[in-house]
């Protein structure tokens, strides 16, 4: 390959690497919003129950990712991919043999394992196949596979259930487009690289990144906040705003915020602008959230979606490559399975701080909670984060 070649961002494995992750979300999103309605028809599961069949998948991602990060830095990455992607494919197809609520509860919990793992070992060959020079860039790009994965498998999930009234059909496409994912996957040519060393030396930092933990503290800040708006949006939208039909056009907005500012934000990844790329997607999902909060105005609710995708857009490839840059090359699985686990342990405390504080207080104060948490994440970025960033940088 020639030399300007090498500096190509859209290269031939690249391109590659964003269809794997395009189909593997794709096949997970055209079930999501339609598994609760699943359990309830086909299994006559109460809704305390479906929330707790439904938790054990998130549960099983969050324990298992920071192994994935050392598994993915001590052995072959594609191998690693192929066989994780091969084992979440096996899992969609146990969905249609799952004949009680017991062993679909068993099939969907065990099958957040891989596809955590899998999605570590996804976005660190995405870092492998880039160009050093374009590498701010990509991943910010690489995000637009699953963010457009989010935007329309739902859609295209509700739209086939309305049109066969069959389960089967969805568990089906899923697992053709998990399948596809793999095809895919190994067919992905990686350039060597150096194994972790002394692979019988396990300590803390092999499965969480030490250099990072700044980051990742951070991070759960913002992931808390979007844990609680993603989890009781629908509910607060219809019980103090009175839109009973609107989660869903709030959702494609937010998409359509993430997608919009992965493009708009290229250039500025591509000049290396990390902290300040960081900074604006801070500010305007602060702006966001706390918009959504004052203004009782449907107008006001819809506009929130866009800021708050536009600055998760911002956020999440500026702090993915500040935590890349702080890890030896060695430890690229370790940083992305850092950043994840900290996304889904906010996550996981926002579900929860936001149902207890809502079940005292009223929804309304737990979304003032959430523009004060953020507040608190926005201060420890500007405080925090950015020097220790700074002082910390390797590459």
């Amino acid at each position: 390959m020639a030399p300007s070649e090498n500096q190509k961002l859209w290269n031939k494995e690249y391109i590659k690497v964003m269809s794997a992750n395009f189909t593997l979300f794709f096949a997970f999103y055209i079930l999501t919003p339609l598994l609760p309605i699943y359990l309830s028809e086909h299994f006559g599961a109460t809704k305390d129950v479906i929330g707790l069949v439904l938790s054990g998948y998130a549960v099983a991602a969050l324990l298992f990712r920071p192994f994935s990060g050392y598994i993915v830095d001590s052995f072959n990455r594609k191998k690693v991919l192929v066989f994780f992607m091969v084992v979440s494919f096996v899992f969609y197809g146990l969905y249609l043999l799952a004949g009680t609520l017991l062993l679909f509860a068993l099939v969907r919990t065990l099958h957040g394992g891989p596809f955590g793992a899998t999605t570590v070992a996804n976005s660190t060959v995405a870092i492998d196949v880039l160009p050093s020079s374009r590498r701010n860039e990509g991943i910010g790009y690489y995000g637009l596979s699953n963010n457009i994965a989010t935007a329309i498998a739902p859609t295209v999930g509700i739209a086939l259930y309305k049109w066969t009234g069959n389960f089967n059909v969805l568990f089906v496409v899923a697992l053709l487009f998990a399948l596809m994912s793999v095809v895919i996957s190994a067919s992905v040519n990686l350039p060597k690289r150096q194994l972790l060393a002394d692979k019988k030396k396990i300590s803390l930092d092999r499965f969480f990144l030490l250099r990072g933990w700044f980051i990742g503290v951070n991070m759960v800040f913002f992931a808390l906040c979007y844990g609680v708006l993603s989890n009781y949006l629908a509910i607060y939208g219809k019980e103090v705003l009175g839109i009973t039909s609107g989660s869903g056009t709030f959702f494609l907005l937010l998409s359509l915020g993430l997608i919009l500012s992965r493009l708009q934000g290229g250039k500025s990844l591509r000049e290396g602008k990390l902290t300040r790329h960081a900074a604006i997607g801070i500010l305007i999902s602060t702006v966001g959230y706390t918009v959504f909060v004052i203004s009782k105005h449907p107008v006001c609710f819809y506009a929130t979606a866009i800021l708050v995708g536009l600055g998760n857009g911002h956020m999440w490839p500026a702090f993915q490559n500040m935590i890349i840059s702080v890890a030896h090359h060695n430890e690229r699985g370790t940083a992305n399975s850092t950043l994840l686990t900290s996304w889904d342990l906010g996550m996981g405390l926002g579900i929860v701080l936001g149902g207890v504080i809502a079940e005292y207080f009223g929804y309304t104060a737990a979304f003032w909670t959430v523009v004060g948490v953020h507040a608190a994440g926005c201060a420890m970025y500007f405080a925090v984060t950015r020097k220790l960033f700074v002082e910390r940088r390797i590459v």
